[in-house]
């Protein structure tokens, strides 16, 4: 269902592809004399794009963006560590199996090189790390373009950006739309999740105190959950909850167990990825004496997010459909 590379190259390419009859040649012949370039920010620094052939995704998140703007032609492959769930369960799983899997760890310089990838999508820290020495400054010195998603720009070292996590999923969308030369694809995609959120917006509880909601990631000790710059605190707030920890500036963080107990959540999401299934967080939750009496955990008030629809990404407004239907049924 991809776009094919005739939309990106623009009318000269096509003009030239009436003469030679040969895509794939003049798709060469236009790279060689200097393809249009799109100017776009990788973050808060302006950066300036050629269209990519070989793009490499980190995460689920980074491809299904591709994905959705109709671009495995221009996806060499992936990297799917294994916190993701399979990617069959995708919505694009049959984009997915057009592509190769590059690696089931985290992503490194080596693998990027050896691709041969002239694009990589993926966050700040959780793909892109200065300890492992993938950047998009190590990136660009190796010729290799790169693109962050907006969402871990609160954080990115020289230029940060702070943007709301949908809006931040849009702009994604539409920055790749201008790198890719899809822009009208990226604006009917954005046009479509931004209706589905603002029909889910439409239903949520108006008037009284919105429900107070924890997320919970890990942790035993302390905490793992939510804070207001990732896209559960979105999700939470746009079905009309409240995430307890929304006043945190941060993104995933860690917390204590007291401020979880103080906020006495109604309802406490469980994120659920990697080797410990949902329903160890939740036995862990019943029996804990930091948790046992919450309410949210007395009422049985648990509501399972899947990984993809957590991280930035289109699914993100799966989640958030899933979960207003959830909380519209407490309320019922």
């Amino acid at each position: 269902m991809s776009h094919t590379r005739s939309i990106a190259l623009g009318s000269a390419l096509a003009a030239a592809l009436v003469l030679s009859g040969c895509g794939a040649d003049v798709a060469s012949d236009a790279d060689a004399k200097g393809a249009k370039k799109t100017t776009v920010k990788r973050c808060g620094e302006d950066v300036t794009y050629k269209v990519p052939r070989r793009a490499v995704a980190y995460e689920g998140g980074s491809a299904d963006k591709l994905f959705s703007l109709g671009l495995t032609k221009h996806v060499h492959g992936y990297v799917m560590p294994p916190a993701n769930p399979p990617v069959s369960e995708s919505p694009w799983a049959s984009e997915y199996a057009k592509v190769k899997m590059l690696g089931d760890d985290l992503l490194n310089k080596e693998l990027v090189v050896q691709a041969k990838s002239d694009f990589v999508v993926a966050g700040w820290n959780s793909g892109f790390s200065d300890q492992r020495g993938i950047t998009p400054k190590i990136l660009d010195k190796l010729g290799i373009q790169s693109f962050m998603h907006t969402e871990s720009c609160f954080n990115y070292p020289g230029f940060p950006q702070k943007v709301t996590p949908f809006n931040a999923l849009y702009s994604d969308l539409e920055r790749l739309g201008k790198i890719f030369q899809v822009e009208k694809k990226a604006d009917r995609v954005v046009g479509d999740l931004k209706k589905r959120v603002a029909a889910v917006a439409a239903k949520a509880p108006k008037g009284g105190s919105p429900v107070p909601v924890f997320l919970y990631d890990s942790g035993t000790d302390k905490p793992f959950t939510a804070g207001s710059q990732v896209p559960p605190n979105d999700i939470i707030k746009t079905a009309g909850g409240r995430n307890i920890f929304d006043g945190l500036d941060e993104r995933w963080t860690q917390v204590s167990w007291e401020s979880v107990t103080k906020a006495e959540p109604e309802v406490v999401i469980i994120f659920d990825y990697g080797d410990k299934p949902a329903k160890e967080k939740i036995d862990f939750l019943k029996n804990s004496p930091h948790t046992k009496e919450l309410p949210a955990v007395k009422k049985n008030n648990f509501f399972v997010l899947d990984y993809n629809e957590g991280i930035s990404g289109p699914r993100n407004v799966d989640g958030l459909e899933k979960f207003g239907k959830y909380l519209a049924g407490l309320k019922g």
